[in-house]
């Protein structure tokens, strides 16, 4: 006796994004379009995963509702670049993504010497959420050799509940 074979009615789409080609939401777009294709009754969750480095900003300003703001800083090469902090849904937090902007897909191949860029860009884009109303805090994050490096948290209110310093993560196997 034959069993129908079951068929998909619900499809998570779950995909990192691809190094200077594609974010995670552009490939979970891309993704879902071609489920979409073959399925085309299928109920399709985009959930874009990210490492702290690119995409890290928009993934969770749309997770908490919350939203880009977009701002000019000093790009890598010392011209300014268009660039963005995500403000979460709280309206209190703000994260700020260096690869947004001081990262490798802003350096022309070209110019790619870490002795001549600066990440000037990412000290200007930290301090721009503290004057944001409403938004106490803000996190930094940065990766090295797609493992995250450090992060640093700013106030502009200090007392019980806010911290201030920094945090890293340390690798034994390499002596960090």
């Amino acid at each position: 006796m034959s069993h129908p074979s079951p068929v998909l009615n619900h499809v998570v789409v779950a995909p990192s994004g691809f190094k200077e080609s594609l974010s995670a939401r552009a490939a979970a777009d891309a993704i879902a379009a071609g489920v979409r294709r073959v399925l085309p009754d299928a109920e399709i969750d985009r959930i874009p995963l990210v490492d702290g480095g690119e995409g890290t900003a928009v993934a969770l300003a749309s997770a908490t509702g919350g939203r880009l703001v977009a701002l000019a800083a000093t790009g890598p090469v010392g011209d300014r670049v268009g660039t963005h902090f995500a403000l979460l849904g709280t309206g209190d937090t703000a994260v700020v993504e260096m690869a947004a902007v001081a990262g490798l897909s802003l350096v022309p191949r070209a110019l790619r010497d870490p002795g001549a860029t600066t990440t000037y860009g990412v000290g200007e884009t930290e301090s721009a959420p503290l004057s944001a109303p409403g938004c106490g805090a803000c996190w930094s994050a940065a990766a090295t050799r797609g493992r995250p490096t450090g992060a640093r948290a700013r106030s502009r209110r200090s007392g019980p509940g806010c911290w201030t310093g920094t945090a890293s993560n340390s690798d034994p196997a390499d002596g960090s």
